[in-house]
C-alpha cells in the first residue's frame, strides 16, 4: 500500500511540474523574464514557508537551528538548481513543452539517480545507496541499465527534434513554438537537465533537516510506524531560497537590459490576468516538489524515486505537447520517433524500479 500511494504522489506531482509551463500561454503583453520571476516569486518564495507553515509544526525553528554545513550545502544545491530551472524556462521556449522536457528532464533523471550514489560511495552514510552497490549486485545493475536506456531515450528523442528541424518551414515550426532553435534549445536542455539535478542533491544535504521534522512528528505520534508524509517540505524553504536567488538576479539583469520593468504596471495589458496566471503557474510548479515530497516518504529518496518523478512529467509533457500541436506538420516517422523515445524513457524508469524493488 506504501508503494501505491508512493507512485500516486509522484504521478500527481509529474502532472503538476509537466503542465505548470501551460498557463504562462496564457500570458499577453509581458517579457519572459517578467512572468517567469513573478511565477518564481509564488514557487520559491511564497508558496513554500506557507507549505511547510500548514504541515510541520515548528518549522521556522528547526530552520534556525539546523547546522550551518546543513543549511549552507542545502542553499548552494538550490541556487545550482535554480540556474537549471532558469534554462528550463529556456528550454521550453526554444524545443517546446514536449521536446524539451524530455531532452532535459532525461538528463535530469540520470544525474539525479546517479550522482548521490557516486557522493556516498567516497561519504559513506548508513543506508543509503552507494555506487559499488550498483555495480556489485544484481539489483544495482538493473537500475544501471534502466539509466543508460533512460540516455538512448534521450538520443530517440533528440532524433525526433532534428527530424522535425528538417521537415518543416520556419513559419510553420514557430507556429506552435515562436521561437524554435534546435541547437539552442538542444545546449540549453542538456546544460538545465545537468544542473536541475542538483535539486535531488538539496534534498540530500538538508535531510538532516528533513529528519528532525520527521523525529518530532513521531514523539508526537508514537503509535505511528511510517515516516512523517510532509517532511521535506522545511527542507523546500531553504532549498527554494538558493532557486529564487539565481531566477531572481538574472532576471531582475534582463528586465534592465530589455527595459521591461513597466511590465509589471502597464496598463496597455490586462494586468490581472497576467498576475493570475503567472503565479498559477508557480504555485503549480511548486506542487511538484510538494507531491514529491509525499512519494519520497513512502519510497524512499533512493533512485528509484526520482526518476519515477521525472518520468511522470516526461509523460504528462509530452502529452501537452501533442495536445498544443507542437508535432503538427511533421512526417508519420517523426511523430513515431517522438512515440518511441518517450516510451524508452519511460520503460527506463521501470527498470530502475524492478531494480529497487528488487533490493
Amino acid at each position: 500500500m506504501q508503494v501505491i500511494l508512493g507512485i500516486i504522489f509522484h504521478f500527481i506531482g509529474g502532472f503538476a511540474s509537466g503542465s505548470f509551463y501551460v498557463p504562462f500561454k496564457k500570458v499577453k503583453g509581458w517579457g519572459w523574464e517578467s512572468y517567469w520571476i513573478i511565477g518564481g516569486l509564488f514557487s520559491w518564495l511564497v508558496i513554500p514557508p506557507i507549505a511547510a507553515w500548514l504541515t510541520v509544526p515548528n518549522f521556522a525553528e528547526i530552520i534556525s537551528q539546523t547546522g550551518s554545513s546543513t543549511f549552507w550545502w542545502t542553499y548552494f544545491w538550490g541556487v545550482l538548481w535554480g540556474i537549471g530551472g532558469l534554462m528550463y524556462g529556456l528550454g521550453m521556449r526554444y524545443l517546446g513543452i514536449s521536446l524539451g522536457n524530455s531532452v532535459l528532464l532525461g538528463f535530469t533523471s540520470a544525474f539525479g539517480a546517479l550522482v548521490p550514489s557516486i557522493y556516498y560511495n567516497f561519504h559513506h552514510v548508513k543506508g543509503k545507496t552507494t555506487f559499488n552497490d550498483l555495480l556489485n549486485t544484481s539489483w544495482g545493475r538493473i537500475v544501471l541499465i534502466g539509466v543508460v536506456l533512460c540516455l538512448v531515450g534521450i538520443y530517440i528523442c533528440g532524433r525526433a527534434g532534428v527530424l522535425k528541424e528538417h521537415e518543416l518551414s520556419e513559419e510553420k515550426k514557430k507556429e506552435s513554438i515562436k521561437e524554435f532553435s534546435l541547437v539552442k534549445g538542444l545546449i540549453v536542455c542538456i546544460i538545465s537537465g545537468i544542473l536541475s539535478a542538483c535539486f535531488n542533491y538539496g534534498i540530500e544535504a538538508g535531510s538532516p533537516m528533513a529528519e528532525t521534522a520527521n523525529q518530532l512528528w513521531k514523539s508526537a505520534h508514537p503509535s505511528e510506524t511510517i515516516n512523517f508524509l510532509y517532511r521535506n517540505n522545511v527542507t523546500y524553504v531553504v532549498l527554494l531560497w538558493g532557486g529564487l536567488t539565481t531566477n531572481l538576479i538574472w532576471c531582475m539583469i534582463l528586465n534592465i537590459r530589455n527595459k521591461s520593468f513597466g511590465d509589471y504596471t502597464n496598463g496597455k495589458v490586462n494586468l490581472a490576468r497576467n498576475y493570475f496566471f503567472s503565479a498559477l503557474a508557480g504555485t503549480t510548479w511548486f506542487l511538484q516538489f510538494f507531491f514529491y515530497g509525499m512519494g519520497e516518504s513512502k519510497l524512499g529518496n533512493g533512485a528509484s524515486s526520482w526518476i519515477l518523478h521525472m518520468a511522470f512529467i516526461i509523460l504528462v509533457a509530452n502529452l501537452w505537447g501533442f495536445a498544443l500541436n507542437e508535432w503538427k506538420g511533421v512526417t508519420g516517422k517523426t511523430r513515431v520517433t517522438i512515440i518511441i523515445g518517450v516510451i524508452t524513457i519511460i520503460l527506463s524508469v521501470m527498470l530502475v524500479g524492478y531494480g529497487n524493488a528488487v533490493k
